[in-house]
């Protein structure tokens, strides 16, 4: 098994996780509370990743992170070398990648908070950032949760956007999902099943703590 592969997938899959845990929040906040008509666009925005195949939105991270765009003129500017086909490249197609794994599972949390408890605190006085912290966030645990399991697991395993976005660059960008296609065009099957194995497994747990911890906090909460 490619150790340094492993790591570096385990590195973007926390990076990932903590920047969509930031940008999700207030995306699925907004989504729940409002009452734009056009919010509906933005939903279909956010789970777009769900439905494109992963080459087609690969290809176009790549065009919008390349030396000739905006982005990539900056990038290569600011740091003297081109931003396709480098960590940071992966980091930002994971990211938009795994959106709706993060934004879908908290949007759908906060849709099952009372609506009597957040017109409660803002009776009270409580501001909106004070009621979310406060009532929403809280009541909404089992969500978050599973936002994280999901994109974590999520991003161990994407191959298609990475392979676009970052190449196959060891220690660079070579994940783990890379390292087994590499593995199965060398026809070296057995360390192909052994990293698979370790991928399996790491879904497997990441799945059953979900499931797990929503038990306990419904044990919590009953009264919800």
């Amino acid at each position: 098994m490619d150790w340094q592969a492993f790591l570096l997938t385990v590195k973007l899959a926390v990076l990932v996780t903590g920047i969509l845990l930031l940008l999700g929040l207030p995306i699925a906040y907004w989504i729940t509370y409002s009452r734009r008509r056009w919010k509906f666009l933005v939903e279909a925005v956010v789970a777009m990743p769900l439905v494109l195949p992963p080459t087609v939105l690969g290809f176009y991270i790549l065009l919008a992170l390349g030396s000739k765009s905006p982005v990539g003129r900056w990038w290569e500017s600011l740091t003297g070398h081109t931003l396709a086909f480098t960590f940071e490249a992966l980091v930002i197609g994971s990211v938009i990648y795994s959106l709706p794994f993060t934004v879908q599972p908290l949007a759908a949390a906060f849709s099952t908070v009372d609506c009597k408890f957040v017109a409660a605190s803002a009776t009270l006085g409580a501001s909106r950032l004070r009621t979310f912290l406060r009532i929403i966030l809280p009541l909404s645990v089992s969500g978050l949760m599973t936002a994280m399991a999901l994109t974590f697991a999520h991003t161990m395993g994407e191959f298609g956007v990475v392979l676009m976005v970052g190449g196959n660059i060891p220690g660079v960008t070579r994940t783990v999902s890379i390292d087994i296609y590499d593995q199965v065009q060398a026809t070296n099957y057995a360390s192909a099943n052994q990293t698979s194995l370790v991928l399996l497994a790491i879904s497997f747990v990441a799945l059953s703590l979900v499931y797990a911890l929503n038990r306990r906090v419904w044990a919590l909460w009953p009264w919800r």
